[in-house]
């Protein structure tokens, strides 16, 4: 298999475990200020970040690779929510277009399942990057009110 696509693919794992730590990071910061609902969901989205660094590492295996585990950024912390969405929005939106990129790689290099492996992974990045624009865009709107919103 091509060398190429193994790259690509533990390009996407480092960018994943990125994701798990700065939205765990968050979490326990979140939870500690009893911000709970929001601490929840992000913690929700990490797991599922889990679950897709957990796909390229099989793939990456099967394909006779290593996966990679190093992240590829460290997490920012403590970060006001405002800061903390626009973290993630950013980490989402250059998950969604290295994903983008990757699957037409992939499709070049005639590996159709690693291709189908970044396009449902596409799906669930673009979701999480419209949980974190809708929630900032809240804020942002209501402030301290939607805050209080997301306590307990």
């Amino acid at each position: 298999m091509s060398q190429k696509v193994i790259d690509l693919l533990n390009k996407g794992r480092s960018r994943e475990l990125t994701a798990i730590s700065q939205y765990m990071s968050q979490h326990y910061e979140l939870e500690d200020t009893d911000f709970g609902k929001l601490a929840a969901k992000f913690k929700e989205i990490a797991i599922t970040e889990m679950k897709h660094a957990e796909k390229l590492a099989e793939r990456i295996l099967f394909l006779d690779g290593e996966p990679t585990s190093k992240p590829d950024a460290l997490p920012k912390k403590s970060q006001q929510i405002t800061n903390m969405l626009t973290t993630n929005m950013a980490l989402e939106s250059t998950a969604i277009k290295l994903y983008n990129e990757a699957a037409m790689v992939c499709a070049a290099e005639k590996d159709q399942i690693s291709k189908e492996l970044f396009e449902d992974l596409l799906k669930e990045e673009e979701d999480h990057l419209n949980y974190f624009e809708n929630t900032k865009d809240h804020v942002d709107k209501l402030g301290a009110a939607y805050l209080a919103t997301l306590t307990g």
